[in-house]
């Protein structure tokens, strides 16, 4: 099956930020494939289109007899591969906004726990400059919620150690602030420090983190890291980026956090996208209620 390089791109970005599943980069492949397919009949591509080729592009799916739960794939589908598009500057706009998908039931995001993320950061100290680096990586993750695109495009001068805080670009070119722990703060003085002067070999070079050959790391190069350092440390799990991500939004509000907070750190345009970690805290907001409430025995 020929792929468009739009779509080829897109792929490529579910493998190495996402960590979906092979099966279902395939599904979507397909769909987007058919997507493409249709959009060419009427001489258009995933570029040019607008909201109401994608409307009739699913009420065909919709007349051929395709099941709820597949059109709502193909809808999920839609709204991440021109999310995507968006994002990486290569559509002026999103036309999938105002889709509409039969409602399922809500797929919560994968997380590490606390036992687990103590293992990948707690271990000893590695001595040589990429491990220096890579904890550094883990740290800033952890500490931070940054998507893989934002921490490959952090510059030196985007990071504030005396205060503990990072500067990223996400989405649409939008800046925040983001604060960082004191254990990814010293990863980060012990990278520059040590690690990186080793890699940029004098070179003047303004991204933070660089690959062995001191030039600014690919999101595939990030993954490629996560996944060796959690071999390294015995973790099983498939470990991706934006499980990262998952983990510290979930993590903050089992410890109290408030969700509006959450929702800037994270950089979520609309709280809705926020308010599905809730659903990964209520057991742990049941514990608390019953520790503290004189009534709730």
């Amino acid at each position: 099956m020929k792929h468009s390089s739009l779509l080829k791109s897109y792929l490529n970005f579910l493998y190495v930020e996402r960590g979906l599943a092979e099966n279902t980069r395939e599904a979507y492949a397909r769909d987007l494939r058919r997507l493409e397919e249709f959009l060419e009949r009427k001489g258009k591509n995933p570029g040019d289109c607008d909201a109401n080729d994608l409307f009739v592009f699913l009420l065909e799916l919709k007349k051929e007899g395709m099941a709820a739960r597949t059109v709502a794939r193909v809808t999920a589908a839609l709204r991440g591969f021109f999310a995507f598009l968006e994002a990486e500057g290569l559509r002026a706009d999103d036309p999938t906004p105002y889709l509409t998908s039969p409602k399922l039931n809500e797929v919560i995001p994968r997380v590490l726990s606390e036992k687990t993320m103590d293992k990948l950061l707690t271990d000893k100290l590695e001595a040589g400059e990429l491990a220096v680096r890579d904890r550094a990586i883990m740290e800033v993750f952890y500490s931070s919620g940054l998507r893989v695109s934002e921490l490959t495009t952090v510059r030196i001068n985007d990071i504030e150690l005396e205060l503990g805080y990072v500067k990223c670009r996400g989405k649409g070119g939008k800046e925040r602030i983001v604060p960082l722990g004191e254990e990814a703060v010293a990863a980060l003085r012990r990278y520059l420090g040590k690690a990186r002067p080793l890699l940029t070999k004098g070179r003047s070079v303004e991204t933070l983190f660089l690959n062995a050959h001191g030039r600014a790391l690919t999101r595939q190069g990030v993954w490629l890291i996560l996944k060796n350092w959690a071999k390294s440390h015995g973790i099983e799990e498939n470990i991706y980026p934006h499980m990262l991500r998952h983990t510290f939004a979930t993590h903050l509000l089992e410890h109290g956090a408030d969700l509006r907070s959450v929702q800037e750190m994270l950089g979520h345009a609309d709280i809705a996208t926020t308010q599905v970690y809730t659903h990964l805290t209520r057991k742990r907001l049941l514990e608390v209620f019953r520790q503290a409430h004189p009534r709730a025995d």
